[in-house]
């Protein structure tokens, strides 16, 4: 349009630089807009709130992950303990063992020892019994009598008979018992019409000798049978 020189005048709208929403609208999108920006100063607030709990839980995962060594040691040191433990086992039993071995031998030499002291002890009082008799066997047959010679005979007789007796002999004698095959020997057998001596000892030849329980020879007998 060609200007005609003269300065235009605009004429105002209305309206224009202030808002056309009534006042209630106004006010309520401006309450909306505030609230708008409170949620995302919020959200802004929040996320590094988040940052840390995601800094803490990947501490968390280290701690969990350091604990590992940790527990690494931990069972390094039970296993050196029980170790030690099964160490001081074993040598208390090879002491335990060297021990016993050594009672056993300090045993068996008592026993050895013991037994032979009482076997030279039994042979002191035969070699007292042996020198009696050469004794006897020395005597003067000019001087000796018969009745001397019988009492030295006796009296060695019952000298041995006292010493094997305190060495543990026992003698069987088994005069009138019933004859007895583990502890007698029959040599012959004796008739009788008495019913209640069928089977029992006559005579014995020979009395047989226990040593500490041990049958060492049996009594030599005759035995009495009755007659069919």
């Amino acid at each position: 349009m060609p200007s005609s020189g003269w300065p235009m005048r605009r004429t105002p709208i209305p309206g224009k630089g202030r808002s056309l929403l009534p006042p209630e609208r106004s006010n309520r999108q401006d309450e909306m807009m505030r609230d708008q920006k409170e949620r995302e100063q919020e959200t802004q607030e929040a996320e590094p709130g988040h940052g840390a709990s995601s800094s803490s839980e990947s501490d968390g995962v280290e701690a969990m992950v350091d604990i590992g060594p940790a527990g690494s040691e931990d069972e390094a040191g039970g296993l050196t303990v029980l170790e030690r433990e099964l160490a001081d086992l074993s040598d208390r039993h090879l002491r335990l063992a060297a021990e016993f071995e050594n009672y056993r031998k300090r045993t068996r030499e008592e026993l050895l020892s013991s037994g032979t002291r009482a076997q030279a002890s039994l042979v002191a009082t035969l070699l007292d019994a042996l020198d009696d008799f050469k004794r006897i066997i020395e005597l003067d047959e000019a001087q000796a009598s018969l009745e001397s010679v019988l009492e030295g005979i006796q009296l060695v007789e019952r000298k041995l008979q006292r010493s094997l007796s305190e060495a543990g002999v026992e003698w069987v004698e088994p005069w009138g018992e019933a004859f007895d095959p583990e502890r007698m020997e029959a040599v012959m057998r004796v008739p009788t019409e008495v019913e209640e001596e069928d089977d029992t000892v006559d005579q014995v030849f020979q009395r047989g000798v226990e040593f500490k329980g041990h049958l060492v020879r049996p009594a030599r007998v005759t035995v009495r049978k009755l007659d069919a």
